[in-house]
């Protein structure tokens, strides 16, 4: 009988040892979110002329909650020949694993330097009204990419770039939402200056969405 107390004791303790093991692999670390803060040199917004320079662009990111400066990876290529938007994007990844993402934008535009659009527009189908903010020569931005009425999500901004009077284009790029562009496109310039495109990006539809200067 002894003999038998002896394995049955040692069987709870092998039972109690595998349990603790157990545990152990599942305590989780808590962390504070944070993610980098990229920067970079010189203006996030250029436009140089068709067979211009392309600008050296870099990028540095740090995290001020961990105090650590992470590396930054650059995608994206410009061609000084070729009229276009051009988006150099750079991504930064923290230790923790959160990341960010921001970009620069490069118009490869002839338009003169005096075009601009800025100003309140309004949406046909809602009345909604955006904001165009003039960045540099041909290049531009909407606060109200899809003329979205608030309160919402889905009121991202996004740079778009006039390559002629009948040509505007609104490549790739990132935002809250997640990479968004626009397609089917057009543009009538001089006054009334108005432009139309499809947003494509998850959190919209398929409509076509038109702006007229007010």
């Amino acid at each position: 009988m002894q003999m038998r107390k002896l394995i049955i004791l040692s069987v709870f303790a092998a039972i109690a040892i595998a349990s603790c093991k157990k545990k152990e692999s599942q305590i989780s670390r808590i962390v504070t979110v944070s993610a980098p803060t990229i920067t970079f040199t010189g203006s996030q917004y250029v436009s140089i002329p068709v067979g211009g320079t392309v600008p050296t662009v870099s990028a540095t990111a740090y995290d001020s909650v961990l105090h650590e400066s992470d590396p930054v990876t650059d995608t994206g290529a410009v061609d000084a020949n070729t009229p276009g938007l051009y988006i150099q994007t750079a991504v930064a990844k923290n230790s923790n694993g959160y990341t960010s993402t921001s970009a620069v934008y490069i118009a490869v535009t002839n338009e003169p330097a005096s075009l601009d659009i800025s100003g309140t527009y309004a949406r046909t189908s809602n009345g909604q009204t955006v904001t165009v903010t003039k960045l540099a020569t041909g290049l531009f931005m909407t606060d109200n990419f899809g003329g979205v009425v608030p309160p919402s999500s889905a009121i991202i901004p996004a740079v778009f770039a006039i390559l002629n009077d009948t040509t505007m284009v609104v490549p790739l790029q990132p935002s809250n939402e997640g990479p968004i562009e626009g397609t089917n496109i057009t543009l009538s310039l001089p006054a009334p200056t108005s432009y139309s495109y499809v947003v494509v990006n998850a959190a919209f539809g398929t409509a076509v969405r038109t702006f007229v200067k007010q």
